[in-house]
């Protein structure tokens, strides 16, 4: 079974405690690990493995919607820049990483501490001490709501 799946269905059944918002292509989550605060994925409903597996149509509101996540995430966690991935190597479901960057958030790892998200250690970004308190996790999903919620109403 496809991870990516398997989080869709925790969203369904009101167990995934990171989920934020349904949009019309995928789900909105925070991230397990928050070492670049604020780290969002938009999951594709579907199980598909490539972009250009979508019609014209639905690819396009795929694109604006994770563009308009990207702004919220922006916004709601004053990130200096936005990093888009979309990967698909160990999970092929369709799947967005949002990572709000901001000057030196790599700490001494690439220059001058920039650089791609990929250049900071796994075992740190992944570790324990990146994940939010649920107190923090709460937090940050209601900024981000708020934004994304802000942004749809326009």
């Amino acid at each position: 079974m496809c991870i990516v799946c398997d989080r869709i269905s925790m969203i369904k059944n009101g167990t995934n405690p990171y989920f934020v918002k349904e949009l019309e292509t995928g789900y909105v989550v925070i991230g397990d690990n928050q070492h670049f605060k604020g780290y969002t994925l938009f999951l594709y409903k579907e199980h598909v493995n490539e972009l250009y597996q979508l019609n014209h149509s639905t690819k396009l509101k795929f694109l604006e919607e994770m563009s308009l996540v990207a702004e919220a995430v922006q916004k709601a966690f004053k990130a200096e820049k936005m990093n888009y991935e979309l990967l698909g190597n160990g999970d092929s479901h369709m799947h967005w990483h949002l990572f709000p960057r901001r000057k030196n958030d790599l700490g001494i790892y690439g220059k001058d501490g920039q650089g791609p998200v990929w250049w900071y250690p796994r075992e740190k970004m992944y570790s324990s001490a990146a994940e939010p308190t649920e107190n923090e996790l709460e937090v940050m999903k209601s900024s981000l709501l708020t934004e994304l919620n802000s942004l749809l109403a326009k």
